[in-house]
C-alpha cells in the first residue's frame, strides 16, 4: 500500500472529502522525483479528492489514506499498453489488409491506427463506467492519526 497523511475537509455518507498534508519527512528532499512516498501527496496536495471510509471522523481530523499499489500498477497497464497496443495492431491490420500497390497506403495505415487507438480509449472508458473493469485504483482510509 503507498501511504500519504490527509486532513479531512468535507464529509458526504460514507464519504470523506480530503486534501494532502505537509509531509515533513519529504520537505527537503532533492530527491522527490523518483521518491514513491510522496506519489499520493503530489495529487491531493492539488484539490481535494473523494476519499471511502468506514472509520467515524470529522473535518480536520487527520487520517492516513491509501492505495494498492498492484491495483495501480494494473490500471496502469491497462491505461498505457492497451491503447498502444490497439494502436500498432490497427496500423500493422490496415498495412496486412491494404495491396502494396494502393492508393495512399501510408495514409489509410495511420488513420487505421488513430482510429483503433481512440476506440480503444473508448471501450475502455466504457468498460470502467459500466464496472466491467474492477481496475479503478480508489484511496481509502486506513486509520485516523
Amino acid at each position: 500500500m503507498i501511504e500519504e497523511l490527509a486532513v479531512v475537509v468535507k464529509i458526504e455518507n460514507r464519504q470523506v472529502w480530503v486534501e494532502g498534508g505537509q509531509n515533513s519527512a519529504c520537505g527537503g528532499c532533492l530527491q522527490k522525483a523518483s521518491c514513491t512516498a510522496n506519489a499520493i501527496g503530489s495529487v491531493l496536495k492539488k484539490k481535494s479528492v473523494p476519499v471511502d471510509s468506514d472509520i467515524q471522523l470529522k473535518t480536520g481530523d487527520q487520517v492516513m489514506v491509501a492505495i494498492d499499489e498492484n491495483l495501480l500498477l494494473r490500471a496502469s497497464l491497462l491505461l498505457y499498453l492497451a491503447p498502444l497496443i490497439a494502436l500498432f495492431s490497427g496500423a500493422g491490420m490496415a498495412d496486412w489488409l491494404l495491396p502494396v500497390d494502393a492508393h495512399y497506403a501510408d495514409l489509410w495505415t495511420a488513420g487505421s491506427a488513430v482510429l483503433s487507438f481512440i476506440v480503444s480509449l473508448w471501450l475502455i472508458n466504457k468498460a470502467q463506467s459500466l464496472l466491467i473493469l474492477n481496475y479503478y485504483a480508489r484511496p481509502v482510509v486506513v486509520r485516523k492519526v
